[in-house]
């Protein structure tokens, strides 16, 4: 077994773990916190599940920095991060849901290697790894070939996403797509991913939303990219204050119409 198969191995334990935690909080009653944040709460699962998915890392792999979204930084001696956010979409879990997700990613100096999304409820589970297939729960996956906009299928997670004249861009979307669903969060980057979401546009994403959906993403065939186009690689360091834009897409061709209809629009 090699070091990718082993760091593997360890994150489907970590999310195995964590999914029987969350799934004991989920549709109880909520215990939750304000935070001064995007996303504008944080209940006990959230802090419970990243504990637990932090000690097994630790456990595991004791020289590996681990970031996560409750907890923050504990550095490591190799080039080796894991990157966590043990609920995306909490908003979602608070309401009782099922489209939030746990992300766990390995990055190597940057680079996502390893990008996890699981779904604790309906048992679904992302797996992208560098230079393999994107797999839905050990299966091949891949993203939409759809080119046609009336035959797409747009997600966002919300409208307030859509300023700086991407309303406009909003707008059209979804006057000229076959589809126009809200909220998903990460779980809606897993959809596209097994081809059944075309289009997510979003804005203003933290490292730790990003850094999984990239390889799964990625190695769907899809394309995921800033606003200008420019394809998302590498993941900030942790001391930085950094945010992203993100315009996924199934195929190259219908990348290629998005980003033009937003550069038409946008003014920031």
């Amino acid at each position: 077994m090699d070091d990718l198969d082993h760091f593997i191995e360890i994150a489907e334990q970590a999310a195995d773990a964590a999914g029987e935690l969350i799934r004991s909080y989920y549709l109880q009653p909520v215990t939750a916190e304000r935070k001064l944040a995007a996303s504008p709460i944080v209940t006990e699962a959230d802090l419970k599940a990243e504990q637990l998915i932090r000690q097994i890392l630790q456990e595991k792999l004791p020289t590996h920095a681990v970031y996560g979204e409750e907890e923050g930084y504990s550095a490591g001696r190799e080039p080796y991060e894991w990157i966590l956010d043990p609920i995306d979409g909490t908003i979602a879990f608070s309401c009782g849901k099922p489209v939030f997700a746990t992300l766990i990613a390995l990055c190597k100096e940057g680079t996502p290697v390893l990008g996890l999304i699981d779904q604790p409820v309906t048992g679904q589970r992302w797996l992208g790894v560098a230079g393999r297939p994107a797999t839905l729960n050990g299966k091949n996956c891949s993203a939409s070939r759809t080119t046609d906009l009336t035959d797409c299928r747009f997600s966002t997670t919300a409208p307030g996403m859509f300023d700086n004249g991407l309303e406009r861009v909003l707008a059209e979307l979804s006057d000229r797509c076959w589809v126009t669903s809200y909220g998903g969060d990460a779980y809606a980057y897993g959809l596209l991913a097994a081809g059944h979401i075309d289009i997510i546009i979003e804005r203003g994403l933290a490292r730790h939303d990003v850094a999984a959906l990239l390889p799964v993403v990625t190695q769907s065939g899809a394309i995921l990219s800033d606003l200008d186009g420019k394809t998302l690689d590498s993941i900030s360091p942790h001391t930085e204050d950094m945010f992203y834009d993100a315009v996924a897409c199934g195929n190259p061709h219908l990348h290629a119409e998005i980003i033009e209809i937003i550069r038409q629009y946008r003014t920031d």
